[in-house]
């Protein structure tokens, strides 16, 4: 299974980019799932049900959040009825939505997405670890099971929490891969039992900016302890940030694994399978 996911949208730059960018990608990399985080997605907080259907009439499989699921309120009623928008796992029972999906992918087979977040700087939600472990215990990864690909989103904010998370499902997943801090990081790789990651797969946004926001008013918060002007995405070119990952459909394992970084400023980044 070809699988390519894309971190955090920040914005309109974000937005804008991943609907007019992500169709083509999709077919150059003839990917089967494409799992997409959203949560940034409006004005960078939160996303709207308008912007889902967007992103998905894209070619988006699967949106996942994380910190700022509910900062548009109208998303509330929105989720329930759309399984495949996944927020973390991990928040309280009785939450709206969901922390997982099942989708369908060519060829007949299917894919679990999870999505959970990290509680290291973050809020005190429940704990990702076991939260992950009852959600895997419900599917058999690989041929003749209930699923040939499984993939997790990490929305975290420490890297050690990321790698703990990782390390502790080497081997049962497709691939974890860290959403949140908007930066991606250098360590894409195979671990040791087959589990594809990569600490952080940056974000879908404006690279002159701070983290996908407005410099100025970003930096002077660092400069003044004071509040300041509300904070604002960059609107300049966004570059499209994110992993590549082919897995064997035989075990749900990955094969291979590269980045993939498109327009904006970032270094180019394609793969070569």
């Amino acid at each position: 299974m070809r699988i390519l996911f894309l971190g955090d949208v920040v914005g309109r730059s974000g937005r804008d980019a991943l609907t007019a960018g992500l169709p083509d990608l999709r077919a150059r990399l003839r990917a089967d799932l494409v799992v997409v985080n959203a949560e940034n997605a409006s004005h960078g907080f939160g996303v709207s049900p308008d912007m889902v259907r967007a992103f998905l009439a894209a070619g988006a499989d699967v949106l996942t959040l994380g910190n700022h699921s509910w900062d548009r309120k109208e998303l509330i009623p929105y989720i329930d009825g759309e399984p495949r928008l996944i927020r973390p796992l991990n928040y309280p029972p009785g939450t709206p939505g969901r922390g997982a999906t099942v989708v369908d992918v060519p060829g007949g087979r299917k894919a679990l997405v999870i999505n959970v977040m990290g509680r290291l700087f973050m809020e005190p939600l429940d704990d990702p670890f076991r939260g992950a472990q009852a959600e895997l215990a419900k599917h058999k990864l690989g041929a003749g099971g209930s699923v040939q690909a499984i993939l997790v989103d990490i929305h975290a904010e420490a890297t050690s929490e990321k790698m703990s998370f990782a390390h502790s499902f080497d081997g049962r997943v497709s691939l974890v891969v860290g959403t949140h801090t908007h930066v991606p990081s250098a360590d894409y790789r195979i671990l040791e039992n087959g589990t594809a990651y990569q600490t952080d797969a940056g974000m879908c946004g404006d690279y002159d900016s701070v983290i996908g926001m407005q410099k100025g008013p970003a930096a002077l918060r660092f400069w003044k302890k004071v509040p300041g002007e509300k904070l604002a995405p960059a609107e300049g070119v966004a570059s499209l940030s994110g992993l590549f990952v082919e897995t064997d459909d035989a075990t749900g394992l990955a094969l291979r694994v590269a980045p993939v970084r498109q327009g904006g400023l970032l270094s180019q980044a394609f793969p070569d399978f």
